[in-house]
This record gives C-alpha cells, sequence and structure tokens, in this order.
C-alpha cells in the first residue's frame, strides 16, 4: 500500500539534510505497447524541495514515464520507491492519495462541469450525504487566488481557451497539496505573465519541500526553476547532471544525438507582393472587433497577442467553426462565403487547431487514415471507394518528411506521444495542398528538433506560394519565422509589423495595449 503523505503546506521549512532526500527513486523502469519500446531500463530520482527536468524528444519516453510514477501504467520491470518504500501505484487515485499529482500535457478535465467541480473531482468538501456548494466555490477561489486567475469558479470548463483550461488544471493539481509534483508541458498554452505567475509558485513549492518532475519543450525557461536535469533518448537513460554544470546546447544535443547549430532555419521563401487573402471589418461580438488584414502569396503572418486576445478566434472564424456577424473574406479577386469549415476546405483553406485531441485527429483510426482523412478523394477510386495502396504510399511520405515515430502507417493514433500526434495533423493539411494554411501554436509540445523540421516545412511551404498564417505564444518563434506580425490586443488587431524591422518588446508593447515610449 502506498504510504500516507503529509500537507506541505503544513510543514517546517525543511533543512539542508531533508532538502536532498530523496521523496521518489525509479530503477530499472521498462515499459511496451504493442510494436513500441517506450521505456528500457529508465532510472530516475527526485529528492525534496528540487526541480528535477527531464528532457528528450518526443517518442523519448517522457510521458510514459510520468505515467507510470502516477499510476497510470504499471511497469512491465523496474521498481518504484516512494518515501523510501517499494510501491506498486494501481492508478493515479493510489498515486493521489499517496502524494503523488501529476499536470497533463493533454488537458484531462470534465468540459461540462464548471471549474470548481473540476478542481475538486471526487474530492468535493460535503455537508452530510450534499456537496457543499458553497466550500466548494471558497476553496476553488482560494485556489484560482492563488495563481492570479481571473476566473470565476463557477464557470463552465467548455467555454475556456485551451490556455485557460491548462491554468485550471494547474489549480487542480496544486489543490492537492502533493509531496511529488510532475509537471507535463505546464507552460505550453500559457503567456509570458501566466508563466511568471506559474514559476513563482514553483519556487513557493520548492521552498515547502515538495519534489517536482517537470517537463518541457522550452529548454530556455528551465534555467529560472530547474535544478538538475535527467535526458533520455528513444526511451533510455542518457545522463543526469546539475543544470549549473551543463548548458541547454549540452542538452540539445543529448537530447537528438546531434548538435543544432540554429533554433531556426535560414528563411529561403520570399513572399511576393500578390495579395492571396484579404480579411476586412471581421466582427464578431464578444471576441473581435473590426479585424482587418492581408496575407501575401508566400508570406508567413505571425498572429501574436495575450491569452484572450482574439488571434484563435479570428482564425476559427475565418475557417467556418465560428459564426461573424460583420466582415467578408477574399481569396484572390474571389469573395468568399464560408459557412463552415467544409466550405473554408473546398475554397482552399486549412486550419490546424491548437488543441489536436478535440479539433485535429481521429484517435480511434490509423496514422494512413488520419493523414489521409482531409483529402479522401485524392487516394479514392472513381466510385469513391478508398484505395489503401494510395493510402499508405501517401502515408509514408509524411511519416518519413516529418519523421513520425510510429511502428507504422497502421497504428492507432491515440497511442502516439502527443508530439507525433500534432505531427500527424500538420500531415493531414499537407495532404490536402491548400492554398492558406492557419497554423496555431504548431509546435506546442513538439521536442527542440522536430520543431525545426516543421519550421523548415513551413519555409517550403511559403517557397510554394502557399499563404501561412502562424499563431504562437512563443514570441522568439514568431520573430524566427514571420514576415510579418499582426499584433491583437484585448480583440483588435491594433497594428501589423515588418518582423525584420521590430523586436520583442515593441510587439509586447502593442500586445499589452501600452503605447510605444519615446527614443531616448
Amino acid at each position: 500500500m502506498p504510504p500516507s503523505a503529509p500537507d506541505p503546506v503544513h510543514a517546517e521549512p525543511p533543512s539542508t539534510a531533508a532538502t536532498a532526500a530523496v521523496l521518489l527513486r525509479l530503477e530499472g523502469i521498462s515499459k511496451r505497447f504493442p510494436g513500441v519500446l517506450a521505456l528500457d531500463g529508465v532510472s530516475l530520482e527526485v529528492r525534496r524541495g528540487e526541480v528535477h527536468a527531464v528532457c528528450g524528444e518526443n517518442g523519448a519516453g517522457k510521458s510514459t514515464l510520468m505515467k507510470v510514477i502516477s499510476g497510470q501504467y504499471p511497469p512491465d520491470a523496474g521498481t518504484l520507491h516512494y518515501r523510501g518504500e517499494v510501491c506498486q501505484f494501481r492508478s493515479p487515485a493510489d498515486s493521489e492519495a499517496a502524494g503523488i499529482a501529476i499536470i497533463h500535457q493533454e488537458l484531462n478535465l470534465v468540459p461540462h462541469l464548471s471549474v470548481a467541480e473540476n478542481i475538486f473531482l471526487a474530492r468535493e468538501p460535503r455537508k452530510g450525504w450534499l456537496i457543499d456548494r458553497a466550500a466548494l466555490r471558497r476553496n476553488a477561489q482560494h485556489c484560482l487566488d492563488r495563481l492570479g486567475l481571473d476566473i470565476a469558479p463557477d464557470v463552465l470548463v467548455k467555454t475556456l481557451s485551451v490556455a485557460q483550461q491548462q491554468m485550471v488544471e494547474i489549480a487542480k493539481a496544486l489543490s492537492l497539496n502533493a509531496q511529488v509534483l510532475i509537471m507535463d508541458e505546464p507552460t505550453s498554452s500559457l503567456t509570458e505573465s501566466e508563466t511568471e505567475k506559474l514559476f513563482a509558485i514553483i519556487h513557493e513549492l520548492k521552498r515547502a519541500g515538495v519534489g517536482i518532475v517537470y517537463i518541457s519543450h522550452r529548454l530556455d525557461e528551465l534555467a529560472q526553476i530547474v535544478d538538475r536535469v535527467t535526458v533520455l533518448r528513444d526511451g533510455r537513460y542518457v545522463s543526469t547532471d546539475r543544470f549549473a554544470d551543463t548548458t541547454v546546447e549540452q542538452i540539445v544535443a543529448k537530447m537528438v544525438g546531434r548538435s543544432l547549430d540554429d533554433v531556426f532555419p535560414r528563411r529561403t521563401s520570399v513572399p511576393t507582393p500578390e495579395v492571396l487573402l484579404r480579411v476586412q471589418g471581421l466582427t464578431r461580438q464578444g471576441a473581435f472587433h473590426n479585424v482587418n488584414f492581408e496575407l501575401r502569396r508566400g508570406e508567413i503572418l505571425g498572429f501574436a497577442g495575450l491569452m484572450g486576445a482574439g488571434r484563435t478566434e479570428v482564425a476559427r472564424a475565418i475557417f467556418g467553426a465560428d459564426p461573424i456577424d460583420a466582415g467578408q473574406v477574399m481569396l484572390g479577386e474571389q469573395r468568399l462565403a464560408i459557412h463552415s469549415p467544409r466550405d473554408a476546405v473546398r475554397h482552399g483553406l486549412a486550419y490546424l487547431s491548437e488543441d489536436r485531441k478535440h479539433d485535429g485527429l481521429a484517435l480511434k483510426m490509423t496514422v494512413a487514415q488520419n493523414i489521409t482523412l482531409a483529402n479522401m478523394e485524392a487516394v479514392s477510386n472513381r466510385v469513391g471507394l478508398i484505395r489503401f495502396d494510395k493510402e499508405q504510399v501517401a502515408a509514408a511520405r509524411y511519416i518519413k518528411a516529418l519523421d513520425i515515430r510510429t511502428p507504422s502507417s497502421s497504428q492507432i493514433v491515440r497511442l502516439l506521444s502527443g508530439g507525433n500526434q500534432q505531427k500527424l495533423v500538420i500531415s493531414k493539411w499537407l495532404f490536402r495542398e491548400s492554398r492558406v494554411l492557419f497554423f496555431d501554436e504548431p509546435t506546442r509540445g513538439i521536442d527542440v528538433g522536430a520543431k525545426y523540421a516543421i519550421y523548415q516545412l513551413l519555409d517550403e511551404l511559403a517557397g510554394q506560394g502557399i499563404g501561412v498564417v502562424m499563431i504562437s505564444s512563443e514570441l522568439p518563434e514568431i520573430m524566427g519565422m514571420t514576415d510579418r506580425v499582426a499584433v491583437f490586443h484585448e480583440g483588435r488587431l491594433v497594428t501589423v509589423l515588418n518582423t525584420r524591422d521590430t523586436s520583442q518588446e515593441e510587439v509586447m508593447h502593442f500586445a499589452s495595449g501600452r503605447s510605444i515610449p519615446s527614443p531616448v
């Protein structure tokens, strides 16, 4: 049975010796799935009061290892020691009861329940047999206030943005008062200010003696919080180092087995003066107002802004996923009447959602079926029957081009890692050969090596005359990959800047609604 866990909020500040005590030790953990050896003899230890980063490419085994720790997967071999005892958690409920909480990379919330109900799901305060609604709301508000979130406890989770849902997931994990907290890509959809709030909470937890396992593809952020870093590659343990004794470049080299000279590839495409897409006066009450912009042939246009600025909402409206109240969309000289995504796809528009599992994938279908899903006529015969030989050829092309880690094109998509699922969504729209591509957080949850490959693909697409809109919360990505950047603030497109003539600071001034300071 797992040992009981004290409440770290009431724990005394740890001594130097206690801080170094090992809370969690994994020895020789292996896990196999059909056709895949996900973990091969991996060892790891987490000490009290430390942040221990686990780094690796997609498919390296990071998320699988975390699911073993949290009781979601039983290991096929190896032992787990927690607070000095050998444990075998049979479910996430077991690990939570012992004091281990996990913030999943993929959101694990119930959409039709409120924020408060999600935070305390199955742990609701009660008055006799009934839920104490006042206490539930009060306790949830305390968790939200701790993160500085302006979210009402009673609002339904399905009405929140992905970034807001991510913060609710974090609040839920913090409410457990865990001794070991696993954070799997917690900042992947957070803005810079939200990330700063999270890091402040992490430092608070460290002082309380909590051991934190931290997974992130944003390697530059590790220096702010990480004490030690373990690298995995292809399901195997590579190394563990004090973060102060290594560099991001050395970590990357261990992750991918090679060095990456540049974060972003050299842009080879040059946009033409021809306007491919023109948006005029686009308005949806409560979401965005009077949005105007042009996308040129062969251009990569960035959408930047803080959470809730309206970037995703504008893209969804253009794609026909959400209705508009006013405005028009022109493709070349043709005014488009888009009432649904089907209309948009027929006109040559594509949209890669930031929520790949909900909007981008058929999780119970195969890799090949997902790649060809948006362009089935290309792999069908004259009477509409799918030619499986053509489907397999198309799938093999994109599996190779995007380096999708899968045993075969017949693999069920839900068994792939999050990053490989993201690359699969991109493959689907590349196979469609669309004229305009909206990529909403295209590298979210993607490792550093795969990001580089995706950046190269975007540049190649632009070089073919395709118009690309990149929506990203990572300003370095916007600055490194776009020709121009459209900056949103509170539902308005406030300016469009030439990327080479601006800076991250100027973009943030516009995104936050502040005026640009006069030069000294």
